[in-house]
Order: C-alpha cells, then sequence, then structure tokens
C-alpha cells in the first residue's frame, strides 16, 4: 500500500519509494551507465529543496503529464520544517502562474518564486509577512527577509543565494563529499569544475571554478578551463549540471590529469562523457550511484576515472 496519497496523481515523484520493488525499477533507470558498485541508498523524509507550482490561485505540484495543480499540504519525502510551512503558504493569495523553490536552510526556510507576474501584490507581500521562512523573494527581488540564509557543507558556512542549486538533501551530499574527499586523498593541487558554492571546493582546499559562488567565476561550458591551466592539476573533480561536460571532458582527455573525479545528475550525459574520456585513455577505476533524488528517475553518480 503506497504510503503517499500523492503517488500516481501529482508529477513529484516516478516511482513509488515504499513499495517492495522501488529499488529494482530505480536501478533500472540507470540503463548505458555500465557496471556498477553497490548503490547508496538515500531514505524518503529528509528532502530539503522542494519544487512547487502554483496557477489560477491554486498551489501544489502539477499532475504527471499535465499543467492541472494537485493541491498538496504535506509531501512525505520532504523535510518536516518544509512540510510545517505548506498549509500557510499555500493560502497565499497567489495570482498568475509560476513555481515556488522552497529550500531548509541551516537557519530556516528560504521561497524563492518565480512566476509570470512581474511583480507581487501589497497583498501578497502582507501575507508573505506571516510565513515562517526567513527570506522570499519574487522574480529574484526580496519581498521579506528576516536574516541571511546560511548553507553548511561540513563544517564551512556559506551564504546561499535564492535559486542556487544545492543537493536536495544532506545525507545524500554527504555521502559523495566523502566519496570525493577519498578518491582525492593525496593529490596536491585539486580543481573543482562545475563547483556552484563549493561542496567539495572547501573539504579539498581546491580551486574552484564555476559561474555562481565565491570562486573563479567561469563559464565551463562557453570557457572550459584549457589545457595550459590544467598542467598544474593532479585531479580534477566535475559535478556539472544535466547537460554534463561535453567541452571539458574533451580537453581532459588530451591531458595529463592522472585523476578525474566525476559527479553526474544524468545517466546519459554521464555515459557521453565517460565515452569522451575512456578514448583519450582513461579508466572508470569506481562507479557508485546515490539515490539522491528519491521516487525519480534520476540518480546522482559517482565515479573515479585514472590515466
Amino acid at each position: 500500500m503506497n504510503t503517499c496519497p500523492f503517488f500516481g496523481k501529482c508529477g513529484g515523484c516516478r516511482f513509488d519509494f515504499t513499495a517492495a520493488d522501488y529499488r529494482d525499477k530505480k536501478m533500472a533507470a540507470l540503463h548505458g551507465v555500465g557496471p556498477t558498485d553497490d548503490a547508496i541508498w538515500v531514505a524518503p523524509g529528509d528532502r530539503r529543496r522542494v519544487d512547487f507550482c502554483f496557477a489560477g490561485g491554486e498551489f501544489g505540484m502539477f499532475a504527471a503529464g499535465s499543467k492541472d495543480i494537485v493541491p498538496v499540504r504535506t509531501c512525505p519525502n520532504a523535510a518536516p520544517q518544509i512540510n510545517a510551512i505548506l498549509p500557510k503558504l499555500a493560502a497565499m493569495p497567489w495570482v498568475g502562474a509560476g513555481a515556488a523553490l522552497v529550500t531548509l536552510c541551516e537557519n530556516g526556510i528560504d521561497v524563492a518564486i518565480t512566476s509570470n507576474v512581474p511583480y507581487c501584490s501589497a497583498e501578497f507581500k502582507r501575507a508573505a509577512d506571516t510565513v515562517d521562512a526567513i527570506r522570499i523573494t519574487w522574480n529574484g527581488r526580496v519581498i521579506k527577509q528576516t536574516a541571511t540564509p546560511i548553507i553548511k557543507f561540513g563544517d564551512v558556512a556559506v551564504e546561499y543565494p535564492t535559486g542556487a542549486f544545492l543537493q536536495p538533501g544532506r545525507p545524500g551530499e554527504d555521502a559523495i563529499r566523502r566519496m570525493v574527499a577519498d578518491a582525492a586523498t593525496g593529490a596536491r593541487h585539486v580543481a573543482d569544475l562545475f563547483c556552484g558554492l563549493g561542496n567539495f571546493t572547501h573539504a579539498l582546499h581546491a580551486d574552484g571554478f564555476d559561474i555562481t559562488g565565491p570562486h573563479c567565476r567561469r563559464d565551463l561550458f562557453k570557457n572550459p578551463v584549457t589545457p595550459g591551466m590544467l598542467k598544474q592539476y593532479d585531479c580534477v573533480v566535475m559535478d556539472p549540471p544535466r547537460a554534463g561536460a561535453d567541452a571539458q571532458s574533451k580537453i581532459l582527455a588530451k591531458s595529463d590529469v592522472k585523476r578525474i573525479i566525476y559527479v553526474s545528475c544524468n545517466p546519459a550525459t554521464f555515459a557521453r562523457d565517460a565515452e569522451t574520456l575512456k578514448r583519450g585513455g582513461y579508466k572508470i577505476i569506481r562507479l557508485v550511484p546515490v539515490d539522491q533524488f528519491v521516487g525519480s528517475t534520476h540518480w546522482e553518480i559517482f565515479s573515479v576515472f585514472e590515466k
């Protein structure tokens, strides 16, 4: 029996994570990746960022395969702190259509709203003051803030920019960071590509490159790290978005970097980039899938390549 009353109605989950065959079905979504080590499974009910939607005054999640909205007032996959504010959030005077990204930070809830309506109403601003969130933004503009949202990566605290990428849950994020740090043991100089806010950068004392975050600003899709720059690194970490790292992988394949640690959230683009690296002489020595996106078809894939 499903414990989630919305499974099969809302489009939030593809698989019933309470079902006996959940792991078998989820593993089938890894087709094309190749042989893997034992998967790391993350328990449901601890997701710290959840995308909700609104339209026609309704708030919830899109129904599977449609733009109809299923009212969701508690999500079994979400952290308790997010569920605690959902009723008040859903009752706000929503206008237009858009999305609300709700993120549990170290010091409270952040709500990032994107809407086809440029500005929110005065009524909505008044309602925002009654929601137990430390920051609420509307199309990037702050409409309520009582504190600066903070995220921690291990013991390192960083400010959280509204709408910035985060792993959906802390347990899976911590497991991946530990594997990355272990795989980088012995490296003298590490480059962290697509580093975001620095989940791996701080732990590895690495040089971080990305278009966001407190590190070197560099668009690695248009301007990948060059062969000359790579000569100073004996280890490279990559954690790109779903589009993968096509341009950067082609350059890495021609480099002399001894070890590449690749964390991917898309089996298809990972398989493409892995083939590029293999053609350049790299071999996969470890491949671990992590069920970071519980209930969905998505995986985080941790891998280590060596030349």
